[in-house]
């Protein structure tokens, strides 16, 4: 390497690259050159998956360097790649090349458009590999560095997108003739993918994996061959999932959505006319007549009575008012719901402060309908694009995909999951860092902390304890068994105490999205789709917002987002929580709040109102940037409360 970088420095003077001209053309002339130029130890065989043998530092130079050398050494770096390629495969390939596989993945010429032929042909080499070499190459892969990880997924992102949509088409052979080239990039992707997967913290967000170009194609066409031919020879996008955006995502899952509502409603419309019935246009919806009194209890009776109709369009009727349901009473019926049932003393679910997140109660019950009663919100949620303001950990997300369709037997058991310190943490802080202290702990677990294979829990203000494992309160914990009573303590919690609780819930959600398209989401995907995503752009929510009895360039309007804009990031939660009633935002971003400021002719003593269930905000005609800064802030912080007009 050092002799390497001497010799391209010496060019800068001499202006001859003779020598690295004979470097770049030997190394890359075979597979065993590039191997004898970046092995370590060219006579060790490095056959671990922890360790690819390579000197990484070194590899990084040499491509680094690449791209400022003249034209003729680019090409002969093409050309040996191609030689490399075309060579006749006898047997099974060796690890010598999977390294240079590795490498020439590597190299950054493929950014360029001209490469692409080359390109394909090196990344269907590395598709059809067997599925034991690619798993070294997973696990050399988790091995770069982020910047070079990165660098390879957008590379391959890039050469999907530009195959399906060419700035010039000509560059490029008929897509007759290479339609492999995006099935071979897809499957390189998902080696990358599942290396991303096996490193904590990942090397990138799995958000850095979408590929947004797919927003712009016919996904229902690629759901729809995904469901004919599954995982089969026939390429859908679909079956990478982990390269379908969130918001691409979300237009799978309601056109499927849409789709069986369309198919319900006609199949109640044809049952009643050829029972001669007249059709009534309530029959297309699912109706929810609610007294507020009564609003659980109501619910729930509603629900169980109109199952069959989960899956049409949900319309909200409150007992004894007058209100037409054009969203605003629906929106209104998920809020007040949401936060009767959440309430502590209502006993379901217990707010934890550590964490800010709510978990399910471990009290035993005779009937855990009120638990499927939340999964069905859940899952009318989704199904009819409403953001909920639930605060469940992560944990919660995992085990409603846990599996993602429901499955046929009856007594396969349900929203159980792997479980890990890391879950636990999620929920309750304290007691998952008392548990990691145990499994570190150096001193006699057994003398020191007395423990056995039992959990002890308050019901109802009588402790009960409960075996870990048959005749756990007799087995004591030790620094040998340590892992296993963690491991069996955290499952208790997270899966064994509340399995009642969470089968319910876990029943009730899938009742509504019973989809296939589920199984394209990741957990934290379901917790956007249901929730919203924590990110804020209050600039794209200025550019949105509509008005009512004011311009946007009034002077109130102007001294309101003057205001805003220069909130920190728990105030404009606050305001957002305040007009809309949840403080995150929806999957399509703030444009798909439909954000509104209306003048509230009224005095300027008094504070803005808001109505959440229309995301509005009333603004009476404040005369100081000052005084709507002060009336604002004290109306966002103490809004606990609906004031129902």
């Amino acid at each position: 390497m050092k002799d390497f970088l001497e010799d391209v420095e010496k060019v800068k003077s001499s202006g001859d690259w003779k020598t690295v001209h004979d470097f770049y053309l030997t190394t890359f002339d075979s597979f065993p050159e590039l191997n004898g130029a970046f092995k370590k130890d060219a006579s060790a065989s490095f056959n671990t998956i922890e360790d690819s043998g390579i000197n990484a530092k070194f590899v990084n130079a040499v491509y680094d360097a690449l791209l400022n050398t003249p034209q003729d050494i680019q090409k002969t770096v093409l050309k040996g790649i191609i030689n490399s390629l075309l060579r006749e495969w006898k047997g099974p390939r060796t690890k010598d090349d999977l390294r240079a596989y590795f490498i020439l993945l590597q190299n950054p010429q493929f950014n360029n458009t001209s490469t692409y032929v080359i390109y394909a042909h090196l990344l269907r080499q590395i598709a059809t590999l067997v599925e034991a070499d690619h798993h070294f190459l997973v696990h050399w892969f988790k091995k770069l560095s982020q910047k070079r990880f990165k660098q390879l997924v957008e590379r391959l992102l890039q050469f999907i997108s530009l195959r399906l949509f060419p700035a010039k088409p000509e560059e490029f052979p008929p897509i007759s003739k290479c339609s492999w080239w995006i099935p071979s990039a897809s499957k390189v992707l998902a080696l990358l993918n599942s290396a991303n997967s096996l490193v904590h913290p990942p090397l990138i967000p799995y958000t850095d994996f979408y590929n947004s170009t797919l927003d712009h194609i016919d996904l229902m066409e690629e759901y729809h061959t995904w469901q004919s031919f599954g995982n089969s020879h026939r390429f859908s996008f679909c079956q990478y999932p982990f390269v379908i955006s969130i918001a691409a995502k979300k237009i799978i899952i309601q056109r499927d959505s849409e789709q069986q509502m369309i198919s319900i409603a006609r199949q109640s419309l044809v049952d009643k006319v050829s029972r001669r019935q007249r059709p009534d246009m309530n029959m297309l919806f699912l109706n929810m007549k609610v007294r507020r009194t009564h609003l659980v209890s109501d619910s729930l009776d509603e629900l169980t009575r109109k199952r069959a109709d989960l899956k049409k369009k949900l319309k909200v009727t409150f007992v004894g008012e007058a209100g037409l349901d054009m969203g605003g009473l629906t929106k209104e019926w998920f809020l007040l719901l949401i936060r009767q049932i959440f309430h502590p003393d209502y006993g379901m679910f217990t707010y934890h402060k550590d964490s800010y997140c709510h978990w399910f109660s471990s009290f035993k019950c005779d009937n855990y309908s009120e638990f499927r009663l939340v999964g069905i919100l859940m899952g009318l949620a989704v199904y009819n694009s409403i953001t909920l303001d639930i605060r469940f950990p992560p944990c919660c997300y995992k085990k409603l995909l846990s599996p993602p369709i429901i499955p046929s037997d009856q007594n396969t058991p349900v929203g159980i999951c792997n479980v890990t310190t890391d879950d636990l943490c999620q929920i309750m802080p304290e007691l998952a860092h008392g548990l990691s202290e145990l499994l570190s702990y150096e001193g006699n677990v057994e003398e020191d902390f007395f423990s056995t294979f039992q959990v002890f829990q308050e019901e109802f203000g009588i402790i009960k304890s409960y075996n870990l494992k048959p005749g756990g309160d007799k087995i004591p914990v030790t620094n040998q068994n340590r892992k296993e009573y963690v491991q069996l303590y955290i499952d208790f919690l997270l899966n064994k105490s509340i399995y009642k609780q969470f089968a319910a819930f876990y029943y009730g959600f899938h009742s509504v999205c019973a989809s296939n398209a589920l199984m394209l989401l990741r957990p934290e995907e379901v917790e956007i789709l249901v929730c919203g995503s924590p990110e804020l752009d209050m600039h794209a929510l200025q550019r949105s917002t509509q008005y009512d009895g004011y311009a946007k360039t009034d002077l109130t309007i102007r001294y309101f987002w003057d205001v805003v804009l220069g909130f920190p990031l728990d105030l404009q939660k606050k305001l957002l929580h305040f007009t809309t009633g949840s403080d995150r935002v929806p999957v399509g971003g703030m444009a798909d709040l439909n954000f509104k400021i209306s003048k509230n002719e009224t005095s300027t003593n008094w504070l803005p109102v808001a109505h959440t269930c229309f995301n509005q905000l009333c603004l009476p005609p404040y005369k100081s940037k000052k005084d709507l800064k002060q009336k604002l802030i004290i109306g966002i912080s103490n809004s606990e409360g609906f004031g129902l007009e």
